[in-house]
């Protein structure tokens, strides 16, 4: 693997993220880690950008992010257009010369680049130990969350945890150890992290800590890893968040999607247009071609559900929110629209959309009313919240239940809060573990349908294409007969990489 840390892309990528960096000479010429990292506020402008490595266009900034898991029943594309990277995930017939597939890999591994600067570093710092601790604790939580998408995606990759030299080659890493070392940082932040910042949003807290760890446990009670023992520490885990009573859903669902930082944000990623990081997955991504503007813009229609995921989506005021039945085709006087159904003949793909993607930040992203559409953006100034609280309500419901045999009351009381929001009714009492598990799984599709990988890792752990794939619509993108599922669970190694490290094997399938 090709490992670099750069002092300068540390710096430029702090200014750009805070603006609170002055640099009035060449930073190239008298830049190392020794004379660098000196003061609280070269340790502030190094952290600001780790995030900024994974909020940028090249990384999670895009739904190129999402480029893999476009074989989850929740996600495919057009049938044509300049779609076709996304096209051959969503077919399970994507490869290592997969060009949008980049972003999942490289984004993550700068990410943690910079984290290894912090990390190696930080203690040289003239500041409180409470400053440096903090800066610290946020290095290793971002550099669990760079390599948790990193071993989902990819499986065995290299532990790399101090800076090291260009030409180094280091061989990829068991899956386990390579989780051993994401649940060594998130204990090692949960210790270094106030349990809440004040008046920071967008900064990995304790809490973040212990959702993602959460989150983690229970992953690693599933494929590959089938650790059942690890349910009870996914269950410690999400209570201790639930019992900080931090968090609530409070806010309707629809408005989550519309507005920053509310009350069910745990951690997400903060954009700025005009700051140069720009979201760029809701807006016109998520809007049908068919779909243009008074202004002229257009829809994208780089991704929506799949037809049939939409159709067993429960009847309830979520799924009004969640998805875009309803088109406005702009008639030839370009001011005045008609409204057609998702599966008319006049629509180019027949299928639903994103409603809950659309808008970005109070409309940034598309400007519209119930019948017309003034404008659509590609670059919204909304956050992306990778961690809502809703993952870890859902999280220690199924984790309880699993781990005692049997849903609690407790486990009820976690899933019922969900279901309460989303406009249902409570759950059905009285299921057995895997059917109160079944029921959690199908709860968390559709609480974050199209929301960056949430479903597709849910049918990693439990393996579950042959069923969505049995349940696919024929209108769908073809899979190709006798693909094995078995070896689409990861995605290859990107080509670039493997040719960079000629002793590493590539994932079985590719």
């Amino acid at each position: 693997m090709k490992i670099k840390y750069s002092i300068l892309s540390i710096l430029l990528g702090a200014v750009a993220f805070s603006g609170c960096q002055n640099l009035t000479e060449d930073p190239k010429a008298n830049l190392t880690p020794g004379t660098y990292f000196k003061t609280q506020s070269d340790l502030d402008g190094a952290v600001s950008a780790i995030y900024i490595q994974f909020a940028r266009d090249g990384a999670w900034g895009f739904t190129n992010r999402s480029t893999s898991y476009f074989g989850s029943d929740d996600f495919t594309t057009d049938p044509g257009l300049n779609k076709e990277d996304f096209r051959l995930f969503d077919r399970l017939s994507g490869g290592s010369g997969n060009g949008s597939m980049v972003a999942q890999w490289q984004g993550p591994w700068q990410g943690i680049y910079q984290a290894n600067n912090v990390i190696t570093n930080y203690a040289k710092v003239n500041s409180t130990e409470e400053q440096k601790n903090q800066s610290a604790g946020q290095a290793y939580f971002l550099r669990a969350l760079g390599y948790y998408y990193l071993v989902r995606t990819f499986g065995p990759v290299p532990v790399i945890l101090t800076p090291i030299d260009v030409d180094d080659r280091p061989d990829r890493d068991p899956i386990e150890k390579v989780y051993e070392a994401i649940i060594a940082d998130l204990q090692k932040a949960k210790e270094l992290l106030p349990v809440k910042f004040e008046n920071a949003p967008g900064k990995a807290d304790q809490m973040a800590a212990r959702s993602l760890l959460a989150d983690v446990y229970l992953t690693m009670t599933g494929w590959p890893l089938n650790q059942a023992s690890n349910y009870a520490q996914a269950a410690a885990e999400a209570d201790a968040v639930i019992k900080s009573g931090q968090f609530n859903l409070s806010t309707p669902y629809a408005q989550v999607f519309t507005t920053n930082n509310g009350p069910e944000s745990i951690f997400g990623l903060q954009y700025n247009v005009n700051g140069g990081l720009p979201l760029r997955s809701s807006g016109s991504s998520s809007v049908p071609l068919d779909e243009v503007a008074t202004n002229g813009s257009s829809g994208w229609d780089d991704y929506y559900p799949e037809i049939n995921f939409y159709k067993k989506a429960p009847k309830c005021k979520r799924t009004d929110d969640t998805f875009y039945t309803t088109l406005k085709l702009r008639q030839p006087d370009g001011k005045t629209f008609k409204l057609v159904p998702w599966d008319s003949p006049e629509t180019h793909a027949r299928h639903p959309y994103y409603k809950k993607f659309r808008a970005g930040l109070n409309g940034d992203g598309v400007s519209e009313t119930e019948t017309a559409i003034n404008s659509i953006n590609p670059s919204t100034n909304k956050v992306y919240d990778i961690i809502r609280y809703p993952l870890v309500l859902l999280a220690y419901a199924e984790a309880s239940a699993m781990s005692g045999g049997g849903p609690t009351a407790a486990s009820y009381a976690a899933i019922n809060e969900v279901r309460k929001r989303a406009g249902l009714p409570n759950l059905t009492p009285g299921l057995s573990a895997n059917a109160f598990r079944d029921s959690v799984v199908y709860e968390r599709a559709y609480e974050f349908a199209g929301e960056f990988g949430v479903r597709w890792f849910d049918i990693v752990r439990l393996q579950l294409l042959p069923k969505i794939v049995a349940e696919r619509s024929p209108e769908e993108n073809p899979i190709p007969a006798n693909t094995n599922f078995a070896q689409k669970y990861l995605a290859p190694i990107p080509v670039n990489e493997m040719a960079r490290n000629p002793k590493w094997k590539q994932n079985e399938g590719y």
